[in-house]
């Protein structure tokens, strides 16, 4: 009876201490719960709590509800949160080798943007880890495209519309296009529609969908601009504070959910199309001088990003034009 009990106790004690090793983190994701991203980042923490045994949890917390789109990656670099995503690209105004993903026209496809991404892996990771970042795993975005509350058949018919960017490649298509950009987070899309303080922007049919914008605007212009992609980043202090085992095993969840995440964005992208036109929302290809003007700008936006990124940027597109 008495070894019964002492086994008991032991157990308990061992119990309590895995408990208090237990960590537990929180992960701010900018999009709303129903998107993919934000999806896949649940597949993901529940990946790393099995993995680990428990011994690492995350919680998600989407639609920018910890803390919104801008404010993300700066609360990870500071630690007031050990993980969190975003959209690469929104970093690029600070650091321009980030807009990688959003040189138009240079890959429109979901095979051409990962081969992009394995060109453009090191030195972005590299750029990150100097910002105290550590790069998981990244997922795509279906191809951007215009969303108009009017037919648009060429930059006439887009003078003086407000509209919504993202970063710095779609403030320039904006100003290019001659619209006016105003800066709206997607978890404020919806509001910035319905009171006008947006009136366009350029973005995959994931987020038409999850925002419901047929209540607001018409037409949809497929133009697959480029495919954007989310990163999902961790603190480099609360990286290197997870033992070998933890840090295995987080990783073995990240490179599978970047996978399976990859596979949904384009299992999804012409879904959403579906969906737009199903609620009403013309769906069709740009019209070719609409598109002739697009491209232009996008050649000139290349030239632009390769003059600030120099010989780093240029050895990302090169190294992908040699795959």
């Amino acid at each position: 009876m008495q070894l019964t009990k002492l086994l008991g106790a032991t157990a308990a004690t061992l119990a309590l201490g895995a408990a208090a090793q237990a960590e537990n983190w929180d992960m701010p994701m900018a999009y709303a719960a129903s998107n993919f991203h934000s999806e896949m980042g649940q597949v993901f923490a529940d990946k790393v709590g099995e993995y680990t045994g428990g011994a690492l949890e995350i919680t998600v917390h989407p639609g920018g509800a910890l803390f919104k789109g801008g404010e993300i990656k700066r609360a990870i670099q500071t630690g007031q949160a050990p993980i969190g995503e975003r959209l690469m690209s929104s970093h690029a105004n600070e650091t321009p080798l980030l807009g990688w993903d959003n040189v138009p026209f240079l890959a429109t496809s979901f095979a051409d943007n990962e081969k992009l991404w394995q060109a453009a892996k090191e030195p972005v990771n590299t750029a990150l880890a100097e910002q105290n970042l550590v790069t998981l795993y990244t997922c795509p975005w279906p191809g951007q495209g215009f969303y108009f509350k009017k037919e648009v058949n060429s930059s006439a018919d887009t003078q003086n519309v407000k509209f919504r960017s993202y970063n710095t490649a779609t403030a320039t298509f904006a100003e290019e296009l001659g619209m006016i950009p105003v800066q709206v987070e997607a978890a404020e899309l919806s509001q910035a529609l319905a009171t006008g303080v947006a009136e366009a922007f350029i973005s995959s049919g994931s987020t038409g969908y999850d925002r419901k914008v047929w209540e607001q605007l018409s037409h949809y212009y497929k133009v697959n601009a480029w495919l954007p992609r989310n990163y999902v980043m961790v603190n480099k202090q609360a990286w290197d504070g997870l033992d070998d085992d933890t840090r295995a095993a987080v990783q073995k969840a990240a490179d599978e959910t970047g996978a399976a995440c990859l596979a949904k964005a384009e299992e999804l992208s012409n879904w959403y199309f579906e969906q737009l036109e199903a609620n009403g929302m013309t769906v069709t290809d740009a019209g070719p001088e609409f598109l002739a003007e697009l491209q232009a700008i996008g050649a000139k936006m290349q030239e632009d990003w390769l003059a600030v990124t120099g010989s780093e940027g240029q050895a990302i597109i090169d190294a992908y034009t040699a795959r």
